[in-house]
Parts: structure tokens; sequence; C-alpha cells
């Protein structure tokens, strides 16, 4: 991996497969990066290996309903370790998590690909996601107990803020956008150990990850990183930010740049994600 930055892409495929053939393996071998993590994988290792090709180290979690979620990730060097659970048996995280170890100049950097639950409000759906979300608030402190420089990526479909979602008067009561998820969020992106008002009035410390891509960004909309198939939601860019590089402190202070992948044109998707691509000076 190169000495100056550590190049990491998260993308939900919606499919790999499909994916692949639209485009994808065009990105892959011109986007010169080091490390990629996948969800919606919804394939085999073998699927995934005959993909990629040579060059590649592939590390996956399939998802125990075939045809559904799956997570990977991909590295140009092998990883040390790697987990796949997430919380206890009552958490359904088959195919959702995926924590991977690698040693980068020196350093031991632990990358996660997770696919949070899309959730449907007052359905089993929804309880499976609170679950995630659940597990999730006891992973992310252990986490950066353990590694200095730590990582989540992925479709954690939640958008935080109402700069993340552009039609947000309208989601207000739909899973993906409902205050009682957004706190969550509050608390990932909170200062370390001090009490945070979510924006659904409950209170809880934070544990101060950064959320790398509203850091980079700033206060603006987006940049929206998933668009309906659906009427004209690409081309008015009406869409929503759930894919998500979150980050220890430590890390999050070595981004060199952020960048959206936006397909040029709707006829260029090779998914209805795009790419969320970081340098990280390490």
């Amino acid at each position: 991996m190169p000495q100056s930055a550590l190049r990491i892409a998260s993308i939900n495929t919606n499919g790999i497969r499909a994916a692949f053939r639209k485009g994808m393996g065009d990105w892959l071998e011109s986007r010169d990066v080091d490390i990629v993590t996948i969800q919606e994988v919804r394939a085999t290792t073998a699927d995934i290996e005959a993909l990629v090709g040579d060059g590649w180290h592939v590390l996956h979690d399939p998802c125990e309903i075939k045809g559904r979620a799956g997570v990977a990730i991909l590295s140009r060097q092998p990883a040390l370790a790697h987990r796949t659970e997430l919380g206890d048996d009552t958490v359904d995280s088959s195919g959702r998590w995926l924590e991977a170890d690698f040693e980068i100049n020196g350093k031991t950097v632990t990358i996660v690909s997770t696919y949070v639950h899309s959730g449907e409000v007052d359905t089993p759906k929804q309880d499976a996601k609170w679950l995630f979300l659940d597990a999730m608030t006891q992973r992310l402190p252990e986490l950066a107990a353990e590694r200095e420089y730590a990582l989540v990526t992925g479709d954690l479909n939640v958008g935080h803020r109402e700069l993340d979602i552009k039609n947000w008067r309208g989601n207000r009561k739909r899973s993906g956008f409902l205050p009682r998820e957004r706190a969550y969020f509050d608390r990932f992106f909170g200062p370390l150990g001090e009490d945070v008002v979510g924006v659904d009035d409950t209170v809880g410390p934070g544990l101060g990850w950064i959320d790398v891509g509203r850091q980079h960004a700033g206060e603006v909309d987006g940049p929206f990183t998933w668009w309906s198939w659906r009427g004209q939601a690409f081309t008015n860019d009406t869409g929503w930010r759930i894919d998500y590089h979150v980050a220890t402190p430590a890390l999050a202070a070595t981004v060199a740049d952020y960048a959206v992948d936006r397909a040029d044109s709707y006829d260029a998707r090779w998914s209805d994600h795009t790419p969320v691509v970081v340098d990280y000076a390490i």
C-alpha cells in the first residue's frame, strides 16, 4: 500500500454481480483504491473472487439467507485477523458486520464493513434495526479502546441530520430518518463521555467518533450517496446521505481527501448507491 495515503472506498453494490455487469469493474480498475468495503454483496465468495480477479484479497461474510445482504472487504494486502459477529444471539448481524485488522505503515488499523438494517416502522424489521443499533452502541467504545485507528464504513441506513436528506420534511416518520434513529448518531458523534441530548430528547453519553463526510463537507446539503432508481431522483439530486466513514478521532485527523463518486448520468450508474472514497494519510 502507498506510503503517502491509504485510499479506502465503501460501496453498497445492490448485488455485486449486477454491479459488475453495469461497470463496477471499470471503476475498480481505475480508482486506485487500497481497500474496498462492500455491502449488499448478494453473491458467494467464489463469485466475488472471479469478478475482482487477481491482486485482491477477499474477506466475505455472506447472509444466512441466500440472496440477501452480505458484506465484504477487498484489500491489496491480507488482513491480520477478522471477525464477523456483532452483539449477542438476539442481534441479526448475519451478512451485516465484518471487521478486519490491517498493518498500515507500522500501525494496526481496524476497518469495518457494515450494512445496517433498512427497517420499516412498527414491524419486526424495525425491531431488528433497533437491536443492531444498540449493538453498535456497545461495540464502538470497545473498538475505540482497542484501536487508536478504527473505521466503520458502509450503508448505515440513517440520515443523521436534515442536511443528509433532500426531502427531509416528507421523511420524518419513515425508517431512515426517525428521531429515535437519528439520536443514536447524535451519540455516536457526540463529545466523548459528555451527556448528549438527542433529537428525540433522550440523553446518553457521547462516543466521540467522527463523521468523516460531514467533517469534510461542512454545513451543506449532502453530498448524497443514495438515490432511488425511480423518477427523477438522481437527475434532481433528491438523495440521501446514508453511506458513511465513521472514524476514531486519531484516524479522522489523517483525512487528506474525501470524494463521493457520483455517476455522470443516470445511465452510467451501476448501483443505487455511489462509492465514498477517502484518503487517509496514516
